[in-house]
C-alpha cells in the first residue's frame, strides 16, 4: 500500500514539473522580450542620475565574489564617464557578519568612487525589494540597472514595473565558472515566474523606513 502511494505521489509531482515547464519558459521569455531594448552597452547607455547596483554574495571573510566585483567596476566606470552622478549599493544585511552593501563600497572606493557618490541600501534582499525601495525609500525614479547578462532582464523588467525608468548594462566581465553560472541562468527560470507574480498580483511589502532621498532637492 505504502508503495502504491509513493508511485502515485511521485507520479503526480511528474505530471506537476511538465506542466510547469511551458509556463516557466513563457515567464523568462517575457523579462527577455521586455528588457532587449533595454540593455546597452556601457559606452552607449543613456545617462541617468543614478546606477543601481545589485548585491552578489561575499566570500567567508566578506570581501565580495568575482561577479560582485564585476558589477561594482561597472558601475564605477559608468560614474567616471559621467553616466550616472551616485551609485546605488543594494545587498543583504540581514545579520551582522554579512554586509554586502559595506564591501561594496569599500570595493567601490578602492577603485577612486568618492565617498559621497555611494549610497547604501542595507535591506536589498532581492532584486525585487532593491527595485521598490530604490522607488519608495531613495527616490529613484530613472536608472541604469548594473549586473550581469543572466539577471538583467529580470532586473529591468521588475524595476520597471515598480515604477522605475530603467535601462541595464552588463557586468559580465570575465568568463565565470561554467557550474555556478550555468545555476544562476537556471535558476532564472523559476525566478522570472515569481517576479511577474509579484509585480502583476502580490505586490508584497519589502522591509521599508523612512525616505532618504538621494537627491534630496528633487524629493517632493
Amino acid at each position: 500500500m505504502l508503495k502504491r502511494f509513493m508511485l502515485a505521489i511521485l507520479r503526480l509531482l511528474a505530471v506537476l514539473l511538465i506542466a510547469a515547464i511551458p509556463l516557466l519558459a513563457i515567464s523568462l521569455l517575457i523579462t527577455q522580450l521586455y528588457s532587449r531594448p533595454r540593455i546597452y552597452r556601457a559606452d552607449t547607455v543613456p545617462a541617468a542620475p543614478v546606477a543601481i547596483v545589485f548585491g552578489a554574495g561575499l566570500w567567508r571573510d566578506g570581501t565580495p565574489t568575482p561577479v560582485l566585483r564585476d558589477r561594482v567596476s561597472t558601475a564605477a566606470d559608468l560614474f567616471f564617464a559621467g553616466k550616472v552622478q551616485k551609485l546605488l549599493m543594494s545587498g543583504d544585511n540581514s545579520y551582522i557578519y554579512y554586509n554586502e552593501p559595506g564591501a561594496m563600497r569599500e570595493y567601490a572606493l578602492s577603485l577612486g568612487v568618492p565617498e559621497d557618490a555611494i549610497v547604501l541600501d542595507y535591506a536589498g534582499r532581492r532584486t525585487y525589494d532593491t527595485c521598490y525601495r530604490a522607488g519608495h525609500i531613495f527616490g529613484v525614479s530613472q536608472a541604469i540597472l548594473v549586473t550581469q547578462n543572466f539577471h538583467l532582464p529580470r532586473a529591468i523588467f521588475t524595476c520597471n514595473a515598480l515604477g522605475i525608468s530603467a535601462v541595464g548594462v552588463s557586468a559580465d566581465r570575465r568568463i565565470y565558472s561554467r557550474t555556478p553560472y550555468l545555476f544562476w541562468n537556471l535558476r532564472e527560470l523559476p525566478a522570472s515566474l515569481v517576479a511577474i507574480w509579484q509585480v502583476w498580483v502580490s505586490r508584497p511589502l519589502p522591509i521599508l523606513g523612512e525616505p532618504e532621498p538621494i537627491f534630496p532637492q528633487m524629493s517632493g
